[in-house]
């Protein structure tokens, strides 16, 4: 899935707490903010997983004031861990 959050997603620890979620979880994938302020994530997971990861990203940490999350399906990658890009 390619997921894009955007609101307050910026300096409230949005990736690291993202990272947290999708380790606990067991996602795959990465996390980076975008220049015009969203966060942009790659993940992949089983469909339940994915989905209680997507629910989380809707809301995102507490500082987070998410607007808008964008959820489309994406091509598999075959990720192995969860990382965050800077």
């Amino acid at each position: 899935m390619t997921i894009i959050v955007s609101g307050r997603v910026q300096g409230v620890f949005f990736r690291v707490a993202t990272k947290e979620k999708a380790d606990e979880l067991g996602v795959k994938g990465f996390v980076r903010n975008e220049l015009n302020g969203s966060v942009y994530m790659e993940a992949e997971a089983e469909e339940d997983i994915l989905s209680e990861f997507i629910k989380w990203c809707k809301s995102g940490p507490p500082r987070a004031q998410v607007q808008h999350a964008e959820v489309m399906l994406g091509e598999e990658k075959g990720y192995t861990t969860f990382t965050i890009q800077r």
